[in-house]
């Protein structure tokens, strides 16, 4: 049988379909533009190639088109009788992510990593801040990262997109060494990977290395088409380094360009979070609110992202909806909030809205006591530094400076190097 770079065999007899399929899952995995195209090459060389039909309906999920999922979903399930047991299990794990059974989905990568652990593309939805651990709701998701990855060592060596994935999870416990040399030996597999690029760029912003972060992203950036799937939030990382190192200019022109609502295509869940922490760090460092722009985001929030129930991003929907000043709306966050982090969304709502009316004390105290929790809401630690931030600017704006200054050289002490933490009055 055809088989995929990791020695699983597929169930076609088209070398078309499986170079196709192939590069789909290259393009997966370095996130780079064209996944969706490949897969679907894959499928018109073989309609009947389960695993091009299910993994075509994961590339539409993963930009933003879920949607467009259904039929190639709906074909993967009539074919999957006919694939090999691998395949069905994957066409299993795919589908329950597919449907919102993310809980059962991550049960059954576990199991079905036991019989086959070099299924990377079983594995990946597992990993990564924006997986199915990552928005788990749990504390201690980032060991729990870390230990499904290590294990595997042992089956992957020195692949690229596992040391991609490896760094990932040891930078986010901050064991930076060790992130290091896997993040290195990732670029130095896939340069153009830009999931290996992005995760170098964390370790740049948690060792507080702006000026140094910027020019590697900058450089890096010239060959990255807008249609990637990590164009708009690596755009994220360079415009707040832009403003954090007084390109003022260059920061909003990169906003306007690449991430806000019709500047960038998507996903849309990078549009959302990546557009609210932007407008919200800037204006901490010192920059004037911008009303017509915090209004933009909250229309686009009430598109997309209504009531999603993942912290994460009712994280961000509550913020742009305080800082829109639309009460109305977040208060639907405050009263019945959704999802495993629930308890945490509710005074964050209310903290943002202090916030945003000027009340210091209050948003302090009631986002604060968040902070020791905050890894289940997901995604990266230099997201979630947005509630620090906060805090720690209302602590400023409140009059207790030196309390501010002691709460985030505390949690964050790598972020005041190169010019100071980024809040206005520290």
């Amino acid at each position: 049988m055809l088989q995929d770079r990791y020695g699983n065999d597929l169930s076609t007899t088209s070398t078309a379909a499986r170079d196709a399929y192939l590069a789909g899952v290259e393009s997966l995995m370095a996130a780079t533009p064209g996944m969706d195209t490949a897969f679907q090459a894959a499928v018109t060389a073989d309609d009947g190639f389960a695993l091009g039909h299910i993994s075509l309906a994961r590339a539409k999920q993963l930009l933003g088109r879920g949607h467009e999922a259904k039929a190639p979903l709906a074909r993967a399930r009539e074919l999957a009788a006919a694939a090999t047991p691998r395949e069905r299990s994957q066409i299993a794990i795919f589908e329950k992510i597919l449907t919102g059974q993310g809980a059962a989905a991550l049960e059954a990568i576990r199991e079905h990593l036991k019989s086959w652990p070099r299924d990377a593309m079983a594995l990946a939805p597992a990993t990564s801040v924006f997986g199915l651990i990552g928005f788990s709701g749990k504390v201690g998701r980032e060991a729990d990262q870390l230990a499904i990855l290590a294990p595997l060592e042992k089956h992957y060596g020195d692949d690229w997109w596992y040391r991609t994935q490896l760094a990932f999870a040891q930078i986010e416990l901050q064991m930076f060494d060790e992130g290091l040399r896997n993040i290195e030996a990732a670029l130095a597999g896939f340069p153009r990977s830009a999931h290996a690029a992005h995760i170098r760029t964390h370790l740049f912003y948690e060792l507080g290395e702006r000026e140094a972060g910027l020019a590697y992203l900058t450089d890096w950036m010239k060959d990255y088409s807008r249609e990637g799937l990590l164009h708009c939030h690596i755009s994220w990382h360079v415009a707040l380094w832009s403003m954090e190192t007084g390109r003022r200019e260059q920061a909003w022109h990169v906003y306007d360009e690449a991430l806000r609502p019709g500047g960038a295509w998507g996903p849309q869940i990078n549009v959302l979070t990546d557009c609210a922490a932007f407008l919200a760090r800037t204006e901490m460092a010192g920059e004037p609110r911008q009303p017509e722009r915090w209004r933009e985001l909250s229309d686009y929030a009430t598109q997309w992202f209504p009531r999603t129930g993942l912290g994460f991003v009712d994280m961000h929907t509550a913020l742009a909806y305080a800082m829109a000043g639309d009460s109305e709306t977040l208060a639907k966050f405050v009263e019945s909030p959704r999802g495993a982090t629930a308890d945490l969304v509710a005074p964050m709502g209310q903290g943002f809205d202090a916030y945003a009316r000027g009340d210091w004390a209050r948003a302090a105290e009631e986002i604060e006591p968040l902070l020791a929790t905050h890894e289940r809401l997901g995604g990266s630690r230099a997201q979630r530094d947005l509630l620090e931030y906060i805090v720690t600017s209302a602590m400023v704006q409140a009059g207790r400076a030196e309390a501010a200054r002691s709460l985030i050289a505390t949690r964050r002490p790598q972020n005041g190097k190169g010019g100071g933490f980024p809040v206005a009055g520290l």
